[in-house]
């Protein structure tokens, strides 16, 4: 691996403006098929094997005239204190409010005082309900204003109207991230490489492969139900690594050249060696990420694959086009003091930076001094942090949790105060009646037996479509629908339904919101395990042959978990307890997204896997040229750690940035992406690694020796190439010799 990606380094350098210029194509490729596509489409939100998917599918197949994905908007109207809605005047206004929705593409609006208890008990609420033709992603800005115009005409008539329903969602506000992640990973690099030049050589090459990456994902979108999620996804993992790996060749690159070596050799070793671990570290990341697929869920699946694809272009922009960039800058890889000091060369005096310990070599060395002091304090520091996840409560999203200050909040709030907490989430019972004698018989039974539940506030009478052969039920909780009493009443329902087709022959299934999120939950838990197995497994057996040692894989998956759960604990403390919330604009907390911790372990592994890749790599290649296992730890940090430190503080930026965005999930995930770096670079790989290290000497590199020969050799620290290249030197001056000889 070392000595082709030596060659491959050395041809990038040499032939640097032909792989510039490959590179260029390949963008304006990808951004003519980018421009060409249609818009990003909806999130595909499905659930593969489950009962609510199923009834989803049957109403599809037995409603086709009901459009059974289309969006739906719900007007909810209040009287002025003391009136009632019915009142004369005020059911005109409501009346010419519902008026002014109809055409375009909605499909039906029914008025309040159409349909039957749409109007509360009080009086003084009401709600008007509108089905559309397309689903909500489909829904133009121009219905939308519609929607927004008539309700302005119920408030200029003096009546309180707020809307709700899905018809209202329009692509999230992903605030400007990127921009905040980039400038404070432009000021980061120029601290580190003390250039300009240095600094702007990681984040213009990391740009180019994000904007390859997020191109191609826009151009294939339309074909392959890429929503604009999974492109902000793409371009958070891939701008984060990008700039990383790119980092760390070009620091490795300078090292070289500091070492004497010219600088086509220096790139060539750089990019051996360093993107060696570039490549091990990408492949653990899109393992991670691709893995993703285990879970079956499609939308989980594209956002891993797309990432996935995101990195594997920063990878190989890292060890082709980050050489070529090396060459065109020439000297101008170090500062302008350090080329005025050394005019000739234009690399700094080697015997100068040795002469003082930097901040890296100082702390591994407390480290080796005091490992369990480091190492206790670390574990319990993290375990600390982790203590939430005890009380980590999982749902989907739904109009309750969004801020007071939304509209559809306010209309949530309403219809709960006039008709009840239940009304907001109404669970669908659908009946296959195939298979009964008497369907409407059947239905009867079934709706007899589902008021008799507990939690049943009502329950509609059997609608039956056109063939006669499905029908569906409504049902209304009495709590609200991420309320533990409507999940028992949704599993009092489905355990009545083996009794039901006995007794009927009518097949029942539930859905709705309270029964899709039992049923994601349930997929998420059932996936977790394979998921783990697969994903850790996978990246174990790559650690190994990385590494040629048991316990260092081993200690690599640990810490991971010790950072995953700790970064769990901060997301629940801050998204679900509302600790320090207001300091970073979360203004509704709730339950924590379902899909968020299977989505966590997977990036979080494959990032944290980079930094185990990278430091340790160090400390394993010191080691393999003769040092003593203390001092490859020192020899690790001295040579890696500024690099590391830099790198986590641009991908921490990076994910940070992402804190400002307006959709929920976007600002949970950057989050908590941000404090899982936080901890896994600066506590569990400065901190834990080196005091494990420390403790376990000789042992840590420990490999079977039966394992030793099995395993492939993948030679990431550069040991068979460094033996290949000194004999080559050692040829080279023996040839002048022999020819002495012979005259």
């Amino acid at each position: 691996m070392a000595t082709f990606l030596y060659r491959l380094g050395r041809f990038a350098f040499r032939r640097r403006r032909v792989v510039a210029l490959l590179w260029v194509a390949l963008l304006v490729a990808a951004g003519a098929g980018a421009s060409s596509a249609s818009g990003p489409s909806d999130d595909d939100f499905a659930l593969p094997g489950t009962e609510a998917q199923q009834a989803f599918d049957l109403m599809e197949e037995r409603f086709p005239g009901a459009a059974a994905d289309g969006a739906q908007a719900r007007l909810v109207f209040r009287a002025p204190s003391g009136e009632k809605i019915t009142a004369t005047e005020n059911r005109a206004v409501v009346e010419k409010t519902v008026g002014e929705l109809s055409g375009g593409q909605a499909a039906q609006v029914v008025s309040p005082f159409q349909a039957e208890g749409a109007v509360s008990r009080q009086g003084d609420i009401a709600y008007a309900q509108v089905t559309y033709k397309v689903s909500a992603d489909k829904i133009t800005d121009r219905t939308r204003e519609g929607l927004e115009a008539a309700a302005d005409t119920g408030r200029s008539a003096g009546l309180t109207v707020e809307l709700g329903g899905d018809a209202l969602f329009t692509e999230p506000d992903m605030g400007n991230g990127e921009i905040v992640g980039i400038a404070v990973a432009a000021i980061v690099l120029i601290i580190t490489f003390g250039s300009l030049v240095a600094a702007g050589l990681p984040l213009i090459t990391a740009l180019i492969g994000v904007m390859i990456g997020i191109s191609s994902i826009v151009a294939l979108g339309s074909t392959l139900g890429l929503s604009a999620n999974t492109t902000t996804l793409a371009m958070m993992i891939g701008l984060a690594v990008g700039i990383d790996y790119a980092l760390f060749i070009a620091s490795r690159y300078r090292a070289e050249l500091i070492e004497g070596r010219d600088r086509e050799e220096a790139a060539g070793r750089a990019v051996g060696t360093a993107g060696s671990a570039v490549v091990f570290a990408g492949l653990t990341v899109v393992i991670a990420l691709a893995g993703l697929a285990v879970v079956n869920i499609p939308i989980l699946t594209k956002m891993g694959f797309a990432a996935a694809g995101t990195v594997v272009i920063a990878v190989l922009v890292a060890i082709t086009l980050v050489p070529a960039a090396l060459g065109m800058v020439g000297k101008r890889i170090f500062g302008r003091r350090v080329r005025k000091a050394n005019p000739g060369t234009g690399v700094p005096d080697a015997g100068a930076l040795e002469a003082k310990p930097n901040m890296g070599t100082r702390w591994a060395r407390f480290t080796l001094r005091r490992p369990v002091v480091v190492l206790l304090t670390a574990v319990l520091g993290l375990g600390a942090i982790a203590v939430p996840v005890t009380s980590l409560n999982l749902g989907l999203p739904d109009e309750g949790d969004q801020p007071t200050s939304s509209t559809q909040r306010r209309a949530y709030d309403l219809m709960a105060e006039g008709f009840g907490p239940g009304f907001n989430g109404p669970l669908l019972t659908v009946l296959d009646t195939t298979g009964s004698d008497n369907p409407k018989a059947a239905a009867r039974t079934v709706k007899d037996s589902i008021e008799k539940l507990d939690g049943v506030a009502a329950v509609t009478p059997a609608a039956f479509n056109e063939a006669g052969d499905t029908a569906t039920i409504t049902v209304v909780p009495k709590s609200r629908p991420s309320s533990t009493e409507t999940e028992d009443l949704v599993r009092d329902i489905r355990a009545k339904a083996d009794g039901f087709k006995a007794d009927t022959g009518a097949v029942v299934l539930v859905s709705g919101m309270t029964a899709i999120n039992i049923d994601f939950s349930q997929v998420m838990d059932d996936a977790l395990v394979p998921y783990l197995a697969l994903v850790v497994g996978l990246a174990f057996i790559l650690l190994l042959m990385v590494f040629r040692s048991v316990l260092v894989p081993l200690k690599a998956a640990l810490g991971f978990l010790l950072s995953v759960l700790a970064a769990l604990g901060a997301v629940v403390a801050v998204f679900q307890w509302g600790w320090l919330a207001g300091l970073i604009g979360v203004e509704q907390t709730g339950p924590i997204m379902s899909m968020m911790p299977i989505f966590m372990i997977g990036v979080i592994f494959g990032l944290a896997m980079d930094y185990e890749v990278f430091l340790v790599t160090r400390m394993r290649e010191a080691y393999v040229h003769g040092e003593r296992p203390g001092q490859a730890v020192v020899t690790g940090f001295k040579l890696g750690a500024r690099v590391v430190t830099a790198a986590a503080v641009i991908m921490i930026s990076v994910f940070a940035g992402f804190i400002g965005a307006g959709e929920s999930m976007i600002k949970m995930m950057g989050f908590g992406l941000a404090v899982a770096i936080l901890f896994d670079a600066f506590i569990v790989r400065m901190a834990i690694v080196p005091a494990v290290l420390a403790l376990l000497g000789e042992k840590a590199w420990w490999l079977p020796r039966w394992l030793d020969r099995v395993l492939p050799n993948v030679d990431v620290e550069g040991e068979k190439l460094q033996q290949r290249l000194d004999a080559g030197a050692a040829a080279t001056r023996a040839e002048p010799e022999l020819e002495a000889t012979r005259v």
